[in-house]
């Protein structure tokens, strides 16, 4: 049987189109932002945490631990293995989980709570990204002059608080001028790198795995810390796949092969080799590249290449946002669509500002980006582990390989990965315990949030009547029928929707057309239109209407009811009137499915939840909501 990496079977989609020279254009100014401004603070932060004099051995076993992070973390784990691992073009740790196929309620919880783990860390990734990135930008001001060393920390802050307050105005210009820039900032890394290169040319000798071997093998336990910082190189890979759904694996290939990875090979080993000159150098390595004349200039570059990194990650943890809602594991946020263009481009308010507020105090606590890479990637690393571990599941379970050709291929992934997490959790007393701590508060939030709608739909399905036993109450008690439509929104898929049973018991009256409407988010990121409506007619004048979405998809209800008046469902939607629950849990007679303290959570997150007209578009006018309690 011939190897099979990824869904051969499915049909094809955006992650396999060809690379435009467009595409691989957009593919510089979205995915590798992280990754592309790394060299300004990786070599600086491992020569701090050296603390002595580089010998040229020592220097050339960094560069090459380096080198091979590069090529065994992204070049081969994600570009070839885990990439392909796609949702219908959509990529992330919650695509790679649901194509395990593990439910939250089965066997599969551990999977479930990799993925919705590594998930949450992402947050943790994204509020620490720009305050590094922005302060090492900036800091290389101080190879220049010592003038703007006490206004390091505000400068960084302002342009911190303008890139989180441009986010409801929509990122259309950052995103015009992110490859092209991108593509400039890789150009001058290079060239600078080359320059380095030319004064010790023996420096590509790092190349040679033997020199990354007999650096961690000899250099004993300060060697394996010396990881932590290693790991600062590839702390953007996991952008690589989530990013993927947008451009399409071929695009970030090609990039990352023909542009990326060169680039940041040349501007290392640019820094090693003018290490091998001043050994004991003062100072960014990155920036005593570049000659004096050209310091201004490359702060400038640098500045707005780490905008562009940062709003990269923004923009990711609000698309992580609205996945995690729409596939049930985050209370309702409000979401805005900023572009009526790009799907992509979407503002989160609460995400937007939550992140600001952690994201300066992070900055002007640690000070300087020496400092704040101690607490930078723990988060990372974790998640890169939960995703080889989600990976070897697909591999077995969608790939059908052998478990022991799955076991072998993820092997080499999880040396690499936990003795990248192993050294990380050395940084945890130091700061890396903020992100960790932040991203177990959201899986407790995410988990809580699920066992709690989960256990309000069993209470529901348990006040349910049945149609015939609801007709013939109708008939009986000759119940008033107004004129026009009422829209039931309803989980329950079997029965008569409980909020029609109490809406009839309280108003003694019901609208001539009814309308039990469920949605559904799938775990597939699209739904076909053939499949998005099912109306079942259930008697006459009643119609349950089932819509279906991607887990990436805006809903938008009263267009699919339009559809569906158009095809099966006969009713007049110009008096139409929306009925939607507003539920306040409380504790049961019984003990229920969530513990006194979660049940607590649960009731403050969906108090506070968005209400039904925001989530689909429903408008407020024809909304009517009804306040109920429900015990769990």
């Amino acid at each position: 049987m011939p190897l099979a990496i990824g869904g051969e079977n499915r049909a094809p989609s955006r992650a396999v189109q060809g690379t435009t020279a467009a595409a691989a254009l957009t593919a510089l100014g979205i995915v590798f932002g992280d990754l592309g401004t790394s060299p300004l603070y990786t070599l600086q932060t491992v020569v701090q945490i050296v603390g002595v004099k580089l010998t040229p051995q020592a220097a050339l076993g960094i560069l090459s631990l380096i080198l091979w992070s590069l090529l065994i973390t992204i070049s081969v784990k994600y570009c070839l293995f885990v990439m392909p691992a796609d949702n219908h073009g959509e990529g992330g740790i919650l695509a790679l989980m649901s194509l395990t196929g593990a439910k939250w309620s089965g066997r599969g919880r551990l999977l479930v709570a990799m993925g919705l783990f590594g998930a949450a860390l992402i947050y943790g990734d994204g509020i620490i990204t720009p305050a590094i990135s922005v302060l090492s930008a900036l800091e290389g001001l101080d190879v220049a002059t010592n003038v703007f060393k006490p206004h390091i920390v505000p400068m960084a802050v302002a342009i911190l608080l303008g890139l989180f307050a441009i986010q409801p105005r929509g990122t259309a210009q950052i995103a015009r001028i992110s490859g092209p820039v991108m593509l400039v900032w890789f150009i001058v890394i290079a060239a600078l790198g080359l320059g380095g290169i030319a004064l010790h040319p023996g420096v590509l000798a790092a190349a040679d795995p033997r020199y990354a071997i007999g650096f961690l093998a000899g250099g004993g336990w300060g060697g394996f810390a010396l990881l932590g910082g290693v790991f600062l190189a590839i702390t953007g890979g996991e952008a690589l796949y989530a990013d993927m759904g947008h451009i399409g694996r071929n695009p970030i290939r090609t990039t990352w092969y023909g542009v990326v990875l060169p680039a940041l090979v040349l501007n290392y080993a640019g820094q090693t080799a003018l290490l091998f000159e001043h050994p004991a150098m003062d100072g960014n390595p990155f920036f005593r590249l570049a000659p004096v004349w050209a310091i201004f200039p490359l702060v400038v570059l640098a500045s707005v290449a780490t905008v562009i990194a940062s709003q990269a990650i923004i923009t990711g943890s609000f698309s992580l946002t609205r996945q995690a809602m729409q596939l049930g594991w985050f209370p309702g946020l409000r979401i805005r669509q900023t572009s009526a263009d790009e799907y992509g481009q979407i503002y989160v308010p609460f995400v937007n500002w939550t992140m600001m507020l952690v994201t300066v105090a992070l900055t002007i606590r640690f000070g300087s980006s020496v400092r704040l890479a101690a607490a930078y990637g723990t988060a990372v690393s974790t998640t890169m582990v939960l995703t080889t571990g989600l990976l070897y599941t697909v591999m077995r379970v969608q790939w059908s390989w052998s478990a022991r050709l799955a076991l072998l291929t993820t092997g080499v992934f999880f040396v690499v990965d936990l003795a990248f997490f192993a050294a990380n959790l050395l940084k945890v007393t130091e700061g890396g315990w903020i992100p960790l701590t932040l991203g177990l508060i959201l899986f407790v939030i995410m988990t809580t949030w699920r066992s709690g709608i989960d256990a309000v739909h069993d209470k529901l399905a348990t006040m349910t009547v049945p149609p015939e036993e609801f007709l013939k109450r109708l008939q009986e008690d000759k119940i008033t029928r107004v004129p026009g439509t009422a829209v039931f929104l309803t989980r329950i898929t079997d029965g008569m929707p409980p909020l029609m049973v109490e809406h009839l018991a309280q108003i003694g009256a019901l609208h001539q057309a009814l309308i039990a409407l469920t949605v559904k988010f799938g775990d597939a990121p699209r739904v076909r239109s053939p499949d998005r409506l099912t109306v079942v007619r259930v008697f006459d004048g009643f119609w349950r209407v089932t819509v279906r979405y991607g887990f990436i998809e805006v809903p938008d209800l009263p267009a699919e009811l339009r559809t569906a008046e158009e095809l099966t469902c006969h009713v007049n939607l110009d008096r139409v009137v929306y009925f939607a629950a507003h539920d306040e849990v409380v504790h049961g007679r019984t003990a229920g499915a969530l513990s006194w303290w979660r049940l607590r959570l649960f009731a403050f997150l969906l108090r506070n939840s968005v209400r039904a007209s925001d989530l689909f578009n429903l408008p407020a006018s024809n909304l009517v909501e009804l306040g109920r309690q429900i015990e769990v």
